[in-house]
C-alpha cells in the first residue's frame, strides 16, 4: 500500500471526500460501488466493486466457449480492467486497464464493430497491440457493468454476422446473470 499524505476528516455524517486527483487516477467516477474492508491494524481499505468480477469463474469459461466457436480472441472487462481472456495470454491481459476508448464506447452504450472500410481498429487494452474487431456492452438493470470484446486474430480477418452475434448473446447473457 501507498501513502498518498493526503488527509481527510470525517463530516459530521460520516462522510470522507476522496480527493480528485485519487478519483481520477483510479478512475472512480460518481455513482461508481466501492467495496469497504478492515484489517486488524485498524487500517479501512476503499476498492472499486465490480459486479462482473463476482462472476469472474464464469467469464472465464464463457470467453474460451466464444474463442473456441468463433476463432476470436476474446476477453471480457469491467468498467475499468480485463476480467478474463480467452485465445491470448492471460498473464498478459487479465488485470489491465481497458483503454479510454473502450471507456468510452461503455460510457455511450453502444456496440462497436469494425468495418472493411479500411479504417483501423483501436486498442481496447492499455499497453497491447491487438485491435479489437467487436465490442458489445454488458448491460445489467439498466446499468452498464462491462464488455465483451472480440480481438483480431491471426489472419487479420473481420468477424462475420454469426460470430457478432454471439458476442452479443454472450454480453446479454452475463448481464442477465448479475440481475438474477
Amino acid at each position: 500500500m501507498k501513502a498518498t499524505g493526503i488527509v481527510r476528516r470525517i463530516d459530521d455524517l460520516g462522510r470522507v471526500v476522496i480527493p480528485k486527483e485519487i478519483r481520477r487516477t483510479m478512475r472512480i467516477r460518481e455513482g461508481d460501488p466501492l467495496e469497504i474492508y478492515t484489517a486488524n491494524d485498524g487500517e479501512v481499505i476503499f476498492k472499486k466493486y465490480s459486479p462482473i468480477g463476482e462472476l469472474s469463474p464464469w467469464s472465464a469459461q464463457y470467453a474460451e466457449i466464444l474463442s473456441k466457436n468463433t476463432g476470436y480472441p476474446v476477453l471480457i472487462c469491467d468498467k475499468d480492467h480485463v476480467i478474463a481472456a480467452a485465445g491470448v495470454s492471460r498473464k498478459e491481459y487479465v488485470g489491465r486497464r481497458i483503454s479510454r476508448m473502450t471507456e468510452d464506447i461503455l460510457e455511450q452504450r453502444k456496440n462497436y464493430a469494425a468495418k472493411n472500410d479500411g479504417s483501423e481498429g483501436f486498442l481496447p487494452v492499455e499497453g497491447l497491440d491487438r485491435a479489437a474487431v467487436s465490442v458489445d456492452v454488458v448491460i445489467s438493470s439498466g446499468d452498464v457493468m462491462g464488455a465483451v470484446v472480440m480481438l483480431e486474430n491471426d489472419g487479420k480477418t473481420l468477424p462475420g454476422e454469426a460470430e457478432l452475434r454471439l458476442a452479443s448473446v454472450c454480453a446479454g447473457f452475463l448481464g442477465k446473470q448479475m440481475e438474477d
